[in-house]
């Protein structure tokens, strides 16, 4: 929801600045070559990953900018995504069978979780973005409506940029290194919290957090009981809504 209210665009997702991609190409990296590279754990690595896809991408979107270019800050996204599953594609061709075989249910997404280790290595970097969503909810309104308009309205608007990005990036490499790259959930939940509650982000922050936890936690459950004994990836029951949901997105909303 933060990144589509940054970037203007109701499509964007996670996945769209390459904040997931580079997280999963971490935990890549940890899985393939744990016994060889001095990796700190999955959740180490997929944050490292997801911090250095910040890094590119921020520091493409803020060259020759005062600012944030928005449009470059997409680009350099897609961009940088793209280059991130090329990088997950050569770590699977150097892996063996075991090591594939693990990396690819990880990409699937996962919520179980064995330890308090994960929790304890997001918990700071979840604590400092929900920080800055509680800032954002009033200046996302204005910044809605264009750049220049947030600026006549006292709205630091090259402030609220970084806050949003950043914010944003934190939580999704907190998120993956937790769970894997569950997709879909980002597109999905935004919008039908809109429907419900309309465009006012001091209420669809909230209320995104919440409904974005239930979503993901039913779809868990029916992952675990739609094929008995069989208990699939919670990433499939997601990815299994959100394309189609995704299209329809892209058909009625995609010309604006």
């Amino acid at each position: 929801m933060v990144f589509q209210a940054l970037l203007r665009n109701p499509l964007a997702t996670p996945y769209t600045l390459g904040i997931s991609a580079g997280a999963s190409f971490g935990a890549m990296v940890a899985i393939t070559f744990a016994g060889v590279l001095p990796v700190t754990g999955i959740a180490g690595a997929s944050l490292a990953g997801a911090g250095l896809a910040v890094l590119v991408v921020y520091a493409l979107a803020s060259a020759r900018h005062s600012g944030l270019s928005t449009t470059v800050l997409l680009l350099a996204g897609v961009t940088m995504n793209a280059f991130f599953s090329a990088l997950i594609l050569f770590v699977q061709y150097m892996s063996d069978f075991t090591e594939t075989f693990r990396a690819l249910r990880w990409l699937m997404g996962d919520l179980d979780v064995a330890g308090y280790e994960p929790l304890l290595t997001a918990a700071p970097l979840i604590v400092v973005a929900f920080t800055g969503f509680a800032w954002l909810a009033r200046p996302l309104n204005l910044l809605a409506m264009g750049a220049d308009a947030a600026s006549t309205r006292r709205i630091d608007v090259v402030r609220t940029q970084r806050i949003a990005f950043f914010a944003g990036s934190l939580a999704t490499g907190a998120a993956v290194s937790i769970g894997g790259p569950i997709g879909f959930v980002g597109i999905i939940v935004p919008h039908l919290v809109r429907l419900v509650v309309g465009a006012d982000h001091r209420l669809v922050l909230p209320m995104s957090c919440a409904l974005g936890a239930a979503f993901l936690v039913c779809c868990d459950v029916v992952a675990r009981t739609v094929m008995p004994p069989l208990e699939l990836p919670v990433g499939i029951i997601t990815a299994l809504i959100g394309g189609p949901f995704f299209l329809y997105m892209l058909i009625t909303r995609g010309g604006r």
